[in-house]
């Protein structure tokens, strides 16, 4: 693609269009969901949310204000818009901000105050200029709104000329109706002053937790002496905070709609099953101090111990018979399932659908070594697997928003414009062994590229895991109340779900790597606790992310 030249302050003429100078839209169309009478106000994917007599929208339509095709993610520049057009009656609180390197997908939140008061929303008293990318025509200008008192801004104007933007352009509102933000995806930056615009996130997210996401963003200057980190999110105080969740039949409804696709790697021969099927065809619980006599685990799982945390009292384990050992250890991919945990996030605003995979057995792991690969002995290799990815769905619309992929002891999320489909369904892959979920087929090297040393991860199309036709079980949805969804009783099994693999990092990497200098060596052994020792083989439930939001990837 060739682009023609153009300074930082002017829109740039391109000789081939931007991936954001087009909308994403889904593959297919979509349906429409079943209509629900389970709650007395709001409801899923009505268009509206009520934060507690502040109506809010979701807009998904743009104006473009300014836009640079130098910097930024793939060296593509970065475009800035203002919500357009705002349904009458609405407020807009930011301005949008996107890399170019992605078709256009996002959303702002618009406000309407709804609590008869007329108090929650008010406009800037002022606009303080934080950044220029210059000073004449075609310049971007970025300004922060001066809340009254007793009020906070939640996201940025941006303007193509020197003049503040009209005190009515955004709306700040009432402090009680907002909670702290943090960056979350870099959006665009720029060598001169130290400028940055990065896309902002509610600082606290959980089940529990009320911060919106709002869809605006913030910039950091180290020239100006604006305080951008004042910047807010939006609050739900609505007593029912949930009421916009999915009821169940709506839930079923997403998941049949947007459950993914799962390539297995060709070359994985450990592939995954169903939880009863493990325990039918030979799973052993064991206790601490009677090794000797492990019990068998019965098809549903009653007979494990509830609670307790991972004490290291308890513990499941392969067949003892070899043969038998070796055969649960490949799985079951015909009875696979997927277990779903569905829970509230951003303040009741999204759904976030946990899948959960469930492996036997996890295999050895691989190191890339420049053109070498190199297995890792034992390194890897452990009793139970579980692996998940996330389904981030707008309560507002009911589109697919993003997914989160788990990658090891983190994982990362990757938007809905930049999925694989067939049909509206989103494709994963798992990678060979590990079982690590990535969006794309090929290899992801984990490590130092510099030195050309990573651990391996290879994903490619061999037998498929479609997670559709019944093959998603809702084990978990708290927010319906008791006894809407019937927790398994293997849900509530808190310990290993595999005895705790005990050797010597170093000493395997000394036997699988010999022929590497020392240096190489050790750098592997770093990689490998980094990359590879995380929160073990638990369950669910004992997982950092099924009270809260996903992990971040390490830097």
């Amino acid at each position: 693609m060739r682009r023609s030249k153009s300074c930082l302050g002017c829109v740039p003429r391109s000789t081939a269009a931007l991936p954001v100078e087009r909308s994403f839209a889904p593959p297919a169309p979509m349906q429409s969901w079943p209509s629900s009478g389970t709650y007395a106000h709001g409801g899923f994917a009505k268009g509206v949310i009520d934060l507690g007599g502040l109506e809010t929208r979701q807009v998904t339509t743009f104006t473009k204000v300014w836009s640079t095709a130098q910097g930024g993610q793939d060296g593509l520049g970065a475009t800035f818009f203002k919500p357009s057009p705002v349904p009458t009656g609405f407020r807009a609180l930011g301005h949008y901000a996107q890399p170019n390197n992605r078709p256009l997908f996002g959303h702002v939140l618009v406000a309407r105050d709804a609590s008869g008061t007329g108090a929650l929303l008010a406009p800037p008293l002022d606009y303080t200029l934080v950044w220029s990318s210059g000073q004449d025509g075609g310049a971007g200008f970025f300004w922060l709104p001066t809340p009254p008192d007793g009020y906070r801004a939640v996201g940025m104007a941006v303007t193509t000329t020197k003049d503040k933007p009209p005190l009515d352009e955004v709306a700040c509102l009432r402090a009680d109706f907002t909670d702290a933000c943090e960056d979350e995806e870099s959006v665009w930056s720029s060598d001169k002053d130290g400028f940055s615009a990065t896309a902002l996130r509610p600082a606290v997210r959980g089940i529990d937790a009320r911060g919106v996401h709002t869809g605006t963003f913030g910039v950091h200057a180290q020239s100006s002496t604006a305080p951008t980190t004042t910047l807010a999110c939006l609050k739900n105080n609505n007593g029912a905070y949930t009421s916009c969740m999915p009821d169940l039949a709506q839930l079923h409804a997403v998941l049949a709609a947007y459950s993914p696709q799962v390539y297995l790697h060709p070359n994985d021969p450990y592939l995954p099953s169903s939880v009863p099927w493990y325990f039918e065809n030979g799973a052993l619980l064991y206790q601490n101090g009677s090794q000797t006599a492990p019990t068998p685990v019965v098809a549903d799982g009653s007979n494990l111990p509830q609670g307790g945390g991972n004490d290291g009292a308890y513990w499941l384990d392969l067949p003892v018979d070899n043969r038998q050992r070796e055969r649960v250890k490949k799985g079951d991919l015909a009875g696979a399932k997927a277990y779903v945990q569905a829970k509230p996030m951003l303040g009741g605003t999204t759904t976030d659908l946990a899948l959960w995979f469930f492996y036997p057995f996890n295999g050895p792991a691989r190191a890339k070594v420049g053109p070498l690969t190199i297995p890792l002995g034992m390194i890897g290799e452990h009793v139970g697997d579980w692996e998940h990815l996330t389904l981030r769905v707008s309560n507002f619309s009911g589109d697919l928003l993003r997914v989160y992929l788990s990658q090891h002891s983190t994982g990362t999320w990757v938007e809905a414009s930049q999925l694989e489909y067939l049909g509206n369904r989103p494709v994963a892959y798992a990678s060979r062994s590990g079982h690590a979920f990535y969006p794309k087929e090929g290899l992801v090297l984990q490590g130092d590229s510099k030195l050309g040393i990573g651990i391996r991860n290879d994903c490619a199309k061999g037998s498929m895991m479609d997670t559709g036709g019944g093959r998603c079980e809702v084990v978990s949805a708290e927010y319906l109340g008791a006894g809407k969804v019937a927790e398994p009783a293997w849900l509530g099994f808190e310990r290993g779900w595999g005895p705790k693999e005990e050797y010597d990092i170093g000493r395997e990497i000394n036997r699988a790597a010999r022929i590497l200098p020392r240096a190489m060596r050790e750098r592997l052994g770093q990689l490998v606790k980094e990359l590879l020792v995380g929160e073990g083989p638990t369950g669910p439930k004992m997982k950092g992310s099924w009270r809260n939001d996903e992990r971040d990837p390490k830097t």
